[in-house]
């Protein structure tokens, strides 16, 4: 999927031209150093617990559970090693998270929790990557270098390279999801950017402002969740939801699994929209009192509901939490929004209402984990794998936005998904004038078969309200058979 420079891919897809590989790993004092990182009293972060729980979970079962943020951008020229190896050493030792690894304990009594304990290096100082020249590449050693990225267990789960030719390079990350979201793309890769452009202008180490604290983000967090009783508002927000859901997240009412061995994870793209579809869907939204990210979920809603019946839609979004202070510190700062989309007796405009009342009041449920609803009520339980989330972003002003604004002409970035089992499946809309859909799946026949078709349906729904035909949905699923009224 290619969104104006930037391209969604799974690095499967991944075709970069050959070159030369150099890659930038830690010295063994850095390793030595890590591995004598004693136990912090700074928790891990919900969304890291769950991260690791799920990739400890999975692995026993066999299955490779997805774990990098992987990211690539074109630069011109030849890559001053001297240069980018101060770069990157100054990014790692400016954020705070790259100096923490963590250790999954496994509980003796079944009816206790396993628990994550984080261990830290107590001097940034200590950590020093160097540069390991691979020789020729061609793209398929290339996915694999960029794929091999020690795992989330590992201190040292983050891996940077370039791939060097003639006239230009390109620079790559590979980073254990733990310590980046989504902003890595926009004002991560800016950062190194801004860095490298500065040092070899000749000019002294660009002057960053201060990155901010993961670690003060992690205490924070749990000082608010443990003030949470079943009483405040966004607990019953989350139990409701729940409730609705045997007692979880919701799960893709299409079928994802053939019984197989797991083979790993797959990506659809799609075009959704055209330039002037997206105009008239904007337009249609704002008609409607409301937003692009409430007619998305409103065409979710709409498109499962002609392919299952369902009466109502139940979804999940994820949006970043970080305060104005932490907007260029590196980590995961993502919480999720449930949204309840209403669809039978529902004409379009009134399930983007719905949605968009919905993503607005439930922006304060972003801040309460799901997993510490559960420990409030235990009768519900963690999410599962393949929970479905419907994941926005608008290229031209969300986080990729600086970075954009800062390409030379014909420069493109990429972001890749490491081809491995997904945990959630993802539906990701991205919108540069034109508007796709990427949509994340285990890789099995039936799953491909059950995307090919929620893809198609979306599309048809999209079609259809952007060409003045709008939807409305009888009133019960027994009156409609899962088919739309037109």
């Amino acid at each position: 999927m290619l969104l104006g420079p930037v391209e969604i891919a799974s690095i499967d897809e991944w075709t970069p031209e050959p070159g030369s590989l150099i890659s930038w790993q830690p010295t063994e004092a850095a390793l030595a150093k890590a591995r004598e990182a004693p136990e912090s009293p700074v928790p891990a972060s919900y969304i890291q617990t769950r991260h690791l729980r799920s990739f400890v979970e999975q692995g026993s079962r066999g299955v490779d559970h997805s774990r990098l943020f992987i990211a690539a951008c074109d630069m011109p020229g030849r890559c001053d090693i001297r240069a980018m190896t101060y770069v990157i050493n100054a990014h790692l030792r400016r954020h705070s998270t790259y100096r923490s690894w963590f250790e999954y304990r496994r509980a003796d009594d079944p009816g206790t929790a396993d628990t994550v304990v984080r261990h830290t290096m107590t001097d940034a100082a200590d950590i020093e990557f160097v540069p390991k020249r691979h020789g020729a590449a061609d793209a398929a050693k290339l996915r694999s270098q960029v794929a091999a990225t020690p795992d989330s267990l590992q201190w040292d789960s983050f891996r940077f390279g370039v791939i060097q030719r003639e006239d230009k390079f390109t620079f790559w990350s590979s980073i254990d999801h733990l310590h980046v979201d989504g902003q890595f793309v926009g004002v991560g890769l800016l950062e190194f950017q801004a860095m490298y452009s500065t040092l070899v202008s000749g000019a002294p180490p660009l002057q960053l402002p201060d990155a901010g604290s993961y670690d003060e983000y992690c205490l924070r967090q749990r000082e608010f969740t443990s003030s949470l009783t079943l009483d405040t508002p966004e607990v019953q927000t989350w139990k409701s939801f729940a409730e609705k859901n045997n007692g979880t997240f919701p799960v893709f009412p299409l079928p994802l699994d053939d019984g197989s061995p797991s083979e790993g994870g797959d990506l659809v793209a799609v075009k959704l929209m055209d330039r002037q579809q997206t105009e008239r869907f904007e337009d249609l939204c704002v008609a409607a009192g409301s937003r692009f990210i409430g007619g998305l979920f409103a065409a979710v809603a709409h498109a499962l509901h002609e392919l299952t019946g369902l009466d109502t839609y139940y979804g999940l979004t994820p949006i970043d939490t970080r305060t104005p202070d932490e907007l260029t510190t590196q980590g995961w700062f993502t919480g999720l929004i449930p949204v309840v989309v209403p669809v039978a007796g529902a004409s379009f405009a009134d399930s983007i209402r719905a949605a968009q009342r919905d993503f607005d009041t439930g922006r304060s449920a972003a801040l309460v984990p799901f997993e510490r609803v559960v420990e409030l009520a235990p009768h519900l339980t963690p999410p599962q794998p393949l929970f479905p989330m419907l994941n926005f972003f608008d290229a031209s002003s969300g986080p990729m936005a600086p970075l954009l604004t800062n390409l030379q002409e014909g420069v493109r970035i990429a972001t890749l998904s490491d081809g491995r089992v997904t945990y959630p499946l993802s539906t990701l809309v991205g919108r540069f004038n034109e508007t796709f859909a990427t949509v994340v799946f285990p890789k099995n026949p039936v799953a491909r078969q059950s995307v090919d078709r929620y893809v198609a349906a979306l599309q048809e729904v999209c079609d259809r309200v952007t060409g003045g035909r709008d939807v409305l949905v009888a009133a019960t699923r027994n009156e409609a058979e899962g088919q739309p009224v037109r």
